[in-house]
């Protein structure tokens, strides 16, 4: 990243430039991304071509003043971190999805971010609902969040039998876990952004894919909820739970929305997409939003 990308990045997230890549440092900068840039697939339903590049992910989180998917929003925000002096690895996840089956190779991409004092983290601002903070890599017991209490264990079988770990000659995979059920599997061995192009075309065309039947945009809130868009249903979220739930009556007020609430301007409401149009691609994919 260019140091003019680096200070736009920054100020769309109304932070300072760090001094060091502190886990401080880290925290602040993942919870102002969460309650920042929104989780959004609206360029699946606008037809916007998804491109797995750095510059091309930076013009439109930071550009555009965007949101997007896992490998866009984990995408940009590890290439921040790595100009900030962090070290960063992309790991490649599988999403639990019903009956606990695992969901496609490259279904999902978390962070690990090394920081100079405080060892290694699972960062993912590109998840929807999940931790509100970095997830210390290396511990095996509960982690307590505002986004709930998580663990990071050894993976064991999946629905169908399979073990984490594909070989003898790497550490086996860990399961990534939320109030006692798991998430998604992550994968150690480090990945490059062009690995997971494969998952991202999957999940914007198949008409298995969960992002192709609805609409979603969200975000934290400043006092720990969420505030989710889906179509025209607009749910307010508390942090303890509660939820509001209105119905849009008009496109002007979906527009609104997602101006006033999510800083996304667009000139016409996003409709979802027939999926039949994509054909038929892939295997049964997970919910993760």
């Amino acid at each position: 990243m260019k140091p003019a990308q680096v200070d736009a990045y920054l100020r769309r997230l109304g932070a300072e430039y760090p001094a060091w890549p502190t886990v401080d440092v880290l925290r602040e900068l993942h919870l102002r991304h969460l309650r920042t840039v929104p989780f959004e697939n609206l360029s699946v339903h606008l037809g916007e071509e998804i491109v797995l590049e750095e510059t091309r992910l930076l013009d439109k989180v930071v550009g555009a003043r965007r949101g997007g998917f896992c490998y866009e929003l984990n995408g940009a925000f590890g290439a921040l971190l790595t100009a900030l002096g962090y070290e960063v690895t992309l790991l490649a996840a599988r999403v639990y999805g019903d009956g606990g089956r695992l969901g496609i190779p490259y279904d999902h991409m978390a962070l690990l971010v090394r920081t100079v004092d405080g060892g290694d983290w699972l960062a993912d601002v590109g998840f929807g609902a999940h931790s509100h903070l970095p997830l210390a890599f290396g511990e095996r017991g509960e982690q307590e969040d505002r986004g709930g209490a998580f663990r990071i264990v050894e993976a064991g079988p999946d629905a169908a039998g399979v073990r984490g770990g594909h070989d003898s000659a790497r550490a086996a995979d860990l399961d990534v876990l939320r109030d006692g059920k798991p998430v998604y599997r992550v994968e150690l061995r480090p990945r490059v952004l062009g690995d997971f192009v494969a998952g991202a075309w999957w999940h914007s065309t198949s008409p298995r894919s969960h992002f192709l039947q609805s609409l979603v945009c969200s975000r934290l809130t400043d006092e720990g909820g969420r505030i989710t868009l889906s179509g025209r249903r607009l749910t307010l979220t508390t942090v303890d739970g509660e939820r509001e739930v209105r119905e849009l009556a008009t496109d002007e007020e979906v527009l609104a929305v997602y101006r006033d609430r999510f800083g996304i301007g667009l000139d016409r409401a996003p409709a979802v997409r027939n999926p039949d149009a994509f054909g038929q691609f892939g295997p049964q994919g997970a919910t993760h939003a």
